[in-house]
């Protein structure tokens, strides 16, 4: 998990380009999702965190977004995760 606040532009795009970073999260709701989803746009920076993997976040304790992750957050809903 990578913190938005400890990161640069520079280094945000780097982690992004090598795949370190391919989700997003909201520490405090414990949600994460796509990068492109509209409602992680809109969280502070001092919420958002980063992940490389769904298991990643799912070990932190996080669960899918309803807006752009609605497959996998039905799965959660229903209790199939």
């Amino acid at each position: 998990m990578i913190k938005h606040e400890h990161l640069d532009y520079k280094s945000f795009i780097k982690l992004i380009k090598s795949e370190r970073i391919r989700l997003g999260g909201n520490i405090n709701l414990k949600i994460y999702g796509t990068l492109q989803c509209k409602s992680g746009k809109r969280m502070k920076v001092i919420n958002r965190v980063f992940f490389a993997s769904e298991l990643e976040a799912k070990t932190h304790g996080f669960r899918p977004c309803g807006h752009c992750m609605k497959t996998e957050y039905l799965k959660w809903k229903n209790g199939f995760i």
